[in-house]
């Protein structure tokens, strides 16, 4: 493969907490380790997932629950029109290429697992595009009785026709990998098989494979990743695999990627000792070769079959000083990838920060790398062109202000591709229903490929964007998207959202159900721009990690209190949301101010900081939060960290929590606690917990109309009145 970073960081990223409600989808040996013992914590028995007395509490809550909420008027009208526009056939199939052919994976009504299907680019640009599919996976799950969740697929180039086809149970983060043949559609007979774990799986040719996974004892990280690489013949059984890469125990974890572009193939060895840095070793004959790269850059590969030119993209994340000048943070830089080895370097800068802007990424076709560039959290795209004497630039025309999304259709392992300069560009906004386009470089002119029509009348409203004084004085953005006839005037039903962590930026999105479920009945919602995010480049992230990460909740409190001074709403009108880290957000707000809000709804949360990093994947958040077990960091954790501050006889708003029995990612034992703390202190609340769907709440769109129907029958209970 040519983009390195494939793996590199999507091995972190796809283990990252989601920036959105519905986004980012991340249940190994949760059942057979038992919490550690903690006289101070009477409710840790809610830490054995699979605990028949923690799941008779599970059911008890969820029963309570869905009898409130299912009683709302309009209950089941609501979950059946989400339900519908989850199921609509009016979707922008989202695509990828293997080969000749452009993938998809799709659920409906009638295929609620979903099928793996593919179709080619003509058939793609008409209205009624023919699919052929290629995997069912509800007749895969029927067949064996399993509840399969589709995972991905990684095949090999550049025929494409064998694929590692990861399956979850349930939507866990630990899946089933099995080798499969997209010719004659059916897993390989002894073909590459490995159990569930968190494994990761590359091809180093046809017949031979690196893998990560669960060896045995002492194989994974403290984080519950892979370690240990190993190098696994066809036909051999696994525990012949020879080890050829070890990471350390306390690392996050350690794997490698293949480059197997002809003319530049290379095999890099990575070991990441926190979330946020790599060490990366080059293999040069049977040796390994230390690369001289800053460990929390994030770094590319572009070349391609039959060109010339290797070069590698960085993009810091801090300061990179050099004899000749210093480049500052947030920065994309380009080098010959030629002299990596060697101790001179020359860089061209194809992206400088400025106060309100910052890099949201880059995208490479065969000769040219797009640039997105986040304008005070609106996109601009930038084209680069690389010549034998270096990168001109070229601004990209496209829609603004909005949100820009550029995925390049080159295939960097065939010489000759009549894709190798196009790419397809998704536009869309709060109130403008996503558009997909196919694009070329060089030109702005842009042909339609899919659209989706409007799911709400939009007429009427409108949408702003403020700027909120925090604590320490810092100016942080937020946007308000007001519904139809609303005024400034204190009563209207507003919902708060955010996350503030891991670099993620809340940029614009458009939305069905906000648009159905919220807009529709009149109310607002605010997505808060706060530090821990992405939207101003790593300084905006690194001003709210560890010891100063209250920030986040000191941003979010500005956002709350200055829409109640503008009597956009007020507090009885105002509810929270946050998921994941997000859920620690709205759990650390809501303790510290309950008087600002008549609602939470706090989904997969982080909540219990002191043990977070004990459980699961937790030991690989430390970079961002800290580690409770050294005195000095929990000192600032335990100031925040919502299960250890909330208390009795305190008003608090009734809040809702959401979670999955199948998240192997946030332990559920989060959620659960701190509504059984909370119930334990007269507190009232409502807590429900799907039993299937990972750390996305919901394995198919049926469960996840249900749980959007309870949440949206909340809000409106709790905040309309």
């Amino acid at each position: 493969m040519n983009d390195l970073s494939k793996l590199l960081r999507s091995a972190l990223l796809r283990r990252c907490l989601p920036a959105l409600a519905g986004a980012l989808v991340c249940l190994h040996a949760m059942s057979q380790t038992a919490p550690t013992p903690d006289t101070e914590d009477p409710f840790l028995w809610l830490e054995d997932v699979q605990g028949e007395r923690a799941l008779a509490w599970v059911r008890e809550r969820n029963a309570h629950s869905q009898q409130v909420l299912q009683a709302t008027p309009g209950f089941e009208s609501l979950r059946s029109r989400l339900a519908e526009l989850l199921n609509s056939t009016d979707r922008i199939p989202r695509i990828a290429r293997h080969g000749d052919w452009l993938y998809n994976f799709w659920q409906d009504p009638t295929n609620k697992r979903g099928l793996w299907r593919r179709t080619t680019l003509a058939e793609y640009r008409k209205p009624g595009t023919r699919w052929e599919t290629v995997l069912d996976l509800d007749a895969l799950a029927t067949a064996e009785g399993e509840n399969w969740v589709w995972g991905g697929a990684n095949c090999l180039g550049p025929q494409d026709r064998r694929c590692l086809i990861s399956l979850s149970r349930g939507g866990a983060d630990a899946k089933v990998v099995r080798e499969f043949d997209t010719v004659t559609k059916a897993f390989v007979k002894d073909g590459f098989t490995l159990p569930e774990s968190k494994s990761d799986v590359e091809w180093l040719d046809a017949d031979t494979v690196y893998v990560g996974t669960d060896f045995g004892p002492g194989s994974l990280t403290s984080s519950g990743y892979p370690r240990i690489s190993k190098r696994w013949k066809r036909g051999t059984p696994l525990s012949e695999a020879v080890t050829v890469f070890e990471g350390k125990v306390e690392d996050v974890w350690a794997g490698v990627a293949v480059d197997r572009t002809p003319g530049f193939e290379r095999t890099m060895f990575v070991r990441a000792p926190d979330f946020y840095t790599q060490e990366r070793f080059l293999l040069q004959g049977d040796r390994l070769v230390r690369l001289d790269l800053p460990a929390d850059a994030q770094v590319r590969f572009m070349h391609s079959a039959g060109t010339p030119g290797d070069t590698l993209l960085i993009e810091l994340r801090s300061e990179l000083k050099t004899p000749e000048r210093t480049y500052p943070s947030g920065a994309l830089l380009a080098m010959d990838a030629r002299t990596l080895l060697q101790g001179e370097r020359r860089y061209q800068v194809l992206f400088e920060p400025t106060p309100t802007r910052s890099l949201a990424g880059f995208t490479t076709t065969r000769s040219h790398v797009i640039v997105n560039v986040l304008d005070n959290v609106a996109s601009k795209l930038e084209e680069w062109r690389r010549t034998p004497k270096g990168f001109v630039r070229r601004e990209i025309k496209a829609p603004f202000p909005g949100t820009l999304s550029v995925a390049s259709l080159n295939d960097p392992m065939r010489a000759r591709d009549p894709l190798a300069e196009r790419y397809t560009l998704l536009y869309t906004d709060f109130l403008t229903p996503d558009s997909l386009l196919l694009g070329s470089t060089g030109t702005d002119r842009r042909s339609p490929l899919k659209a989706l029509s409007p799911a709400f009348d939009a007429s009427g409203m409108r949408v702003d964007q403020f700027f909120a004084a925090s604590a320490d004085g810092t100016r942080v953005p937020y946007f308000v998207v007001w519904p139809a006839g609303a005024k400034a005037d204190g009563s209207n039903p507003t919902l708060l959202y955010g996350y503030g962590g891991f670099r993620n930026a809340l940029e614009p999105w458009y939305s069905r159900a906000f648009g159905n479920a919220w807009y529709k009945r009149g109310g607002v919602l605010v997505v808060a721009n706060i530090r821990g995010g992405g939207e101003f480049g790593p300084a905006w992230h690194q001003a709210a990690v560890k010891a100063n990460k209250q920030r986040s909740y000191d941003d979010f409190i500005a956002v709350a209190e200055d829409l109640i001074a503008r009597k956009i709403t007020s507090p009885r009108h105002l509810g929270i949301e946050g998921g994941s880290n997000g859920g620690l957000l709205v759990g650390a707000v809501f303790t510290q101010r309950p008087e600002l809000f008549n609602a939470v709804v706090c989904q997969v949360p982080l909540l219990d900081m002191k043990r977070y990093h004990k459980l699961l994947a937790g030991a690989s958040w430390m970079a961002e939060y800290g580690n409770p077990d050294v005195s000095e960091e929990w000192a600032w954790i335990s100031r925040y960290s919502p299960y250890q501050n909330v208390k009795p006889g305190v008003k608090y708003p009734r809040v809702l929590f959401t979670t999955s029995t199948r998240d192997d990612r946030v332990h559920p034992g989060h959620a659960r606690k701190m509504a059984a703390r909370m119930l334990s202190q007269g507190h009232d609340l409502l807590y429900y917990e799907n039993i299937e769907g990972g750390h996305g709440l919901a394995a198919d769109n049926q469960q996840r109309a249900h749980v959007q129907a309870l949440e949206f029958s909340y809000l409106w209970q709790q905040l309309s009145r």
